[in-house]
């Protein structure tokens, strides 16, 4: 006899999964105080049951923290001002339409809180720039892509930071997934001791958030559901 299939009742699961979903954000200030470590292994060991082809769970992460942490922010922050860009995917990306309208809106909610105008490159080049300091957070996670891996291999990847950062929420921290970190792969893969194989995706940087710092007060809203996800029944 088969197994029956589960439902999860209403009142356990999907105002609760839905709340914490619409309540994550990217937080872009934390607070010094560190994570405990049964907190950080009871955070990756739920992001490690994230689906992928094949079950290849085709991603290696490297989660830095304290002295090392800060050591590594030392080196990219310098190598940042100095020009110094080793990356392993081409960040060459160029939005049209709807989707540039979506990006611009984004960093006019990010500046608007800030309280820096658009004419302030100076300010603006600032607010980038806490990018390579992490925002302050006391811990980085940098997830890696073997490097026989493609397209494919990369949303498995996806999806594990998607499962990493609700869990993050699910335990009362915050996180912000930073692009912009994979500017620095040989420099990471260095500090950290990750084989060269091993290619730089994108970091998350993650604590507890900041709650009196002004970015936080950036939310970015979503598309309506028509926009992205058509039905089709006939």
């Amino acid at each position: 006899m088969s197994k029956a299939a589960t439902v999860p009742s209403e009142t356990f699961s999907a105002a609760q999964f839905q709340a914490l979903v619409r309540e994550r954000r990217s937080v872009r200030a934390f607070l010094e105080q560190p994570v405990a470590d049964t907190v950080l292994a009871s955070v990756f060991e739920t992001a490690q049951q994230a689906p992928s082809n094949c079950n290849t769970q085709p991603w290696i992460v490297a989660v830095v923290s304290g002295a090392a942490k800060e050591r590594l922010k030392a080196r990219i922050s310098s190598d940042f001002v100095q020009g110094k860009m080793t990356m392993d995917f081409p960040y060459d990306g160029k939005y049209e339409g709807v989707y540039k309208e979506r990006q611009y809106d984004a960093a006019k909610q990010l500046y608007d809180a800030l309280g820096i105008s658009r004419e302030d490159k100076a300010a603006r080049g600032e607010a980038f720039y806490r990018n390579f300091e992490f925002f302050g957070a006391p811990h980085v996670a940098f997830l890696f892509l073997p490097e026989h891996f493609g397209i494919r291999e990369a949303a498995d990847l996806g999806m594990y930071a998607q499962n990493l950062m609700l869990s993050l929420s699910a335990h009362g921290l915050a996180s912000c997934p930073q692009t912009a970190l994979s500017f620095f792969a040989d420099q990471i893969r260095e500090e950290l001791g990750v084989d060269s194989s091993n290619k730089l995706l994108f970091g998350i940087s993650f604590g507890y958030e900041d709650q009196n710092h002004p970015a936080n007060n950036c939310v970015t809203g979503r598309a309506d559901l028509a926009a992205a996800v058509n039905f089709i029944n006939d």
